[in-house]
């Protein structure tokens, strides 16, 4: 089975398993970005992929893998919406081309909250260049991390879900192409779970956070509060409510063009 995986410090705790215990079988991992983990989804050439929520949504046939997701039920810190301006200034936003729900975010919040009438461009993550020609900036993953935020007035976009909803935020899950299900007698809650659960073990946080921070030029203490406290990595009741109410406000405002019905992979029962 082919796995498309993100590569960001958010995702390392979920691929634990695959990249520490040989035992695993029948999975063949690539990595890229959020946006691309859709396209392979979409294309056939994944099987399996920790999907963007919004491209949940306009891909049929996926079946989403419960208990495992990147959500936060706090400030988030690695979705940042960065400008030199106060928001009622801001008319022009660059939103990073590696992302899909926070773009579709960053909509909502503006259509429903902050107010719309924005001009909106898609730009590759590289911020000067992004303000060089815009009032703002959407980044997310490890280049937001990397932001000096004593430079820049940054609104971090889970937080600001969570001020004005009341709901965590799910920015992503794994999804499975249904076609594949049939082909695998893996249980695949079973092995996304623990592998979450392993990766999520003090010591192994340790490792992660030990070969990530110096990776991205943070402090251990930054990505350790960011692996720990700032990312949720349970697909919980109160996560699927905020999913659903976010499908909602993103079907109103013309950003998706449904708000799709969440099917979930079975898990196996032991005989």
């Amino acid at each position: 089975m082919r796995i498309s995986a993100i590569s960001y410090l958010n995702t390392a705790p979920l691929m634990w398993d695959f990249e520490h215990e040989p035992a695993i079988p029948d999975f063949e991992i690539s990595y890229t970005v959020p946006s691309q983990c859709a396209a392979e989804l979409a294309a056939g050439t994944a099987d399996i992929g920790i999907i963007p929520a919004a491209a949940y949504a306009t891909i049929p046939n996926l079946m989403i893998v419960p208990g495992v997701a990147i959500a936060s039920k706090q400030p988030v810190r690695s979705i940042l919406l960065v400008s030199r301006m106060p928001m009622d200034e801001i008319k022009t936003i660059a939103l990073d081309n590696s992302s899909l729900t926070s773009v579709a975010l960053t909509r909502v919040l503006f259509e429903k909250f902050w107010g719309g009438q924005r001009r909106f461009t898609s730009s590759a993550p590289q911020l000067e260049s992004m303000l060089a020609g815009n009032d703002a900036a959407l980044l997310i993953g490890d280049p937001a991390l990397q932001v000096d935020r004593a430079k820049y007035r940054t609104w971090d976009l889970a937080e600001e879900w969570i001020r004005f909803t009341g709901k965590p935020f799910v920015f992503a899950f794994w999804a499975v192409r249904q076609e594949v299900l049939s082909r695998s007698s893996l249980d695949l809650c079973a092995v996304f779970n623990k592998s979450r659960d392993h990766g999520l073990e003090p010591n192994h946080v340790a490792q992660i956070v030990h070969a990530w921070s110096s990776k991205l030029g943070i402090s251990e203490q930054t990505a350790r509060d960011y692996l720990t406290d700032s990312i949720h990595f349970h697909l919980d009741d109160d996560c699927l409510d905020g999913l659903r109410l976010f499908y909602a406000y993103a079907h109103r405002y013309g950003i998706l063009p449904a708000i799709p019905r969440l099917s979930f992979v079975e898990a196996q029962v032991s005989q």
